[in-house]
């Protein structure tokens, strides 16, 4: 954002000073934005990890930020500018942080003029974001006995509280800490002991597993009635990810899968909060999300993974495929050279997705209307162009077996002309997968079946928690604490992510 006008500096050598530096900024970020698009569209292999571009990013950044205090500490008048940039662009800090406050007063009250008294007319306010480093702090229970001393066998003392860890050191708290440390914020547990030894707090990286495995068990019914509920649902999505997980009778890792079944209705306008459930499979069979999918009935979002179309033959479920799918494979013959058949498909699908961007957010039925009107004809005229095309051209390219691939699921690629509910691919589902991707980056595998089993458990209710904007670890923490205090089972919904968000949360998500 721009400085305002009344903040900008007189001299004409300050101001070309400002203008050089904003300048090579903005081709720096260009240049950034470039190897994300290079990163999200470009050939596998020319992409670049996320995270290094993130690096990249970080590093321009701050590089920009020590040429411009160099440039400060040089210029006083610079420095007042950009002071007057940042209180404009700076934003609010949340209004539920404590405030402490310092006052900055003079030294007399006696007019330097006159000698008389001053009075106060103002006051200017400034606030900083303050931190204090987690630390950590030892809850004492004492529990006195008591004896009668006519009586020399009555010994009387209250129970115990409640724990996760009978015998244990941790509070629920704390141990919600390492839950959301190692599923939200992709630690791995022994780098969290490390964390702890600098503070003198020396735990093995085998005692903080056996706290997770605790409270993944714990927790087990309310992911398990996160899904039923999920599966009440009248439309899911789907998708799946490896899972490494250690085999110690091969000496080597296996792959398991994790499936994610996810609902989000925010494009138009359900009025269901959205919500993920991950699940646990050894193997990628078909019988793998037909047992998960037991008794739902509805309409199932997915890629072009065969299975699916297994579970739609046995179940009553309505497959809906993914463009987005069908446009990356053409996008992969269009970039390295000439390629008009896949270059015309692709505009004929972009025309598809710049309908969809002007109707996101309306209703389903205004959806529906829209895309009958406008994107009905360039369905129905793309599968004959497609036809007419795989028969001039020879059946062992890749081309042809994109075109193979964009015809053998035409039915469910063409059911979101007839459901505004139904959204044209399953990118929903795909941002899910990406939390999964980045613990198994910094973890390498899990180390059992049961491990990936509790990595799905937690991981479910923390990325639900996260598409609410429900806070995970006060949630974890307060769930845990509850059920340890005996939360019947027969209320459950009541510890589920979306128990924990106001309603006015809720209508603001969905």
């Amino acid at each position: 954002m721009s400085a305002p006008a009344d903040a900008l500096p007189d001299d004409p050598a300050l101001l070309k000073a400002i203008v050089i530096a904003e300048r090579l900024e903005s081709e720096r970020l260009r240049q950034i934005i470039r190897e994300f698009q290079r990163h999200r569209f470009g050939r596998r292999a020319e992409s670049l990890p996320e995270d290094q571009l993130q690096l990249a990013l970080e590093d321009s950044e701050q590089e920009a930020a020590a040429g411009q205090a160099e440039s400060e500490q040089k210029n006083p008048d610079e420095r007042k500018v950009r002071a007057a940039r940042r209180r404009t662009n700076r934003g609010k800090l949340p209004a539920h942080l404590p405030r402490i406050e310092t006052v900055v007063d003079v030294a007399g009250t006696v007019c330097p003029c006159c000698a008389g008294t001053l009075h106060r007319i103002g006051e200017d306010v400034s606030e900083r974001l303050d931190v204090v480093p987690a630390q950590f702090r030892v809850l004492v229970v004492r529990r006195p006995k008591y004896a009668c001393r006519a009586c020399t066998d009555v010994v009387v003392q209250a129970a115990a509280p409640a724990r996760l860890i009978e015998g244990g050191l941790p509070t629920e708290a704390t141990v919600a800490h390492v839950l959301v440390s190692k599923f939200a914020d992709h630690l791995p547990l022994y780098r969290q002991a490390q964390i702890y030894a600098r503070q003198g707090v020396v735990l093995d990286r085998s005692t903080l597993a056996d706290w997770v495995g605790h409270a993944a068990f714990l927790l087990r019914p309310v992911h398990e009635r996160l899904f039923d509920k999920l599966k009440a649902s009248a439309k899911l999505f789907a998708d799946e990810t490896t899972a490494p997980v250690l085999d110690p009778g091969r000496g080597r890792t296996k792959t398991g899968q994790l499936f994610a079944y996810a609902r989000d209705d925010r494009p138009w306008g359900g009025s269901d909060p959205p919500g993920v459930a991950y699940v646990y499979a050894a193997d990628r069979k078909a019988e793998r999300p037909i047992a998960h999918l037991t008794g739902f009935m509805g309409i199932l979002q997915v890629d072009g993974y065969g299975g699916y179309k297994v579970l739609a033959r046995r179940n009553a479920v309505q497959l809906a495929f993914c463009w987005s799918h069908v446009r990356r494979k053409f996008y992969e013959l269009a970039t390295p050279g000439p390629a008009p058949i896949a270059s015309e498909a692709l505009a004929r699908i972009a025309e598809l997705y710049r309908i969809e961007g002007e109707i996101r957010g309306r209703s389903a039925e205004q959806r529906r209307t829209v895309r009958q009107q406008r994107s009905r004809p360039l369905v129905e005229a793309l599968e004959p162009w497609l036809r007419a095309k795989l028969q001039i051209i020879s059946q062992k390219t890749k081309l042809a077996e994109a075109i193979r691939y964009t015809l053998s699921r035409w039915q469910g690629l063409c059911l979101f002309l007839d459901d505004g509910r139904v959204e044209i691919d399953n990118n929903v589902v795909e941002r899910s997968i990406r939390p999964l991707a980045l613990t198994r980056k910094n973890a390498l595998f899990a180390g059992s079946d049961a491990g990936a089993e509790h990595w799905a458990t937690i991981a479910s209710l923390i990325e639900t928690c996260k598409l609410i904007g429900v806070e995970p670890y006060r949630y974890l923490a307060d769930v845990i604490t509850r059920i340890v205090d005996g939360h019947p089972n027969s209320r459950l919904d009541e510890l589920l992510p979306w128990a924990y968000a106001t309603p006015q949360e809720l209508k603001a998500v969905a």
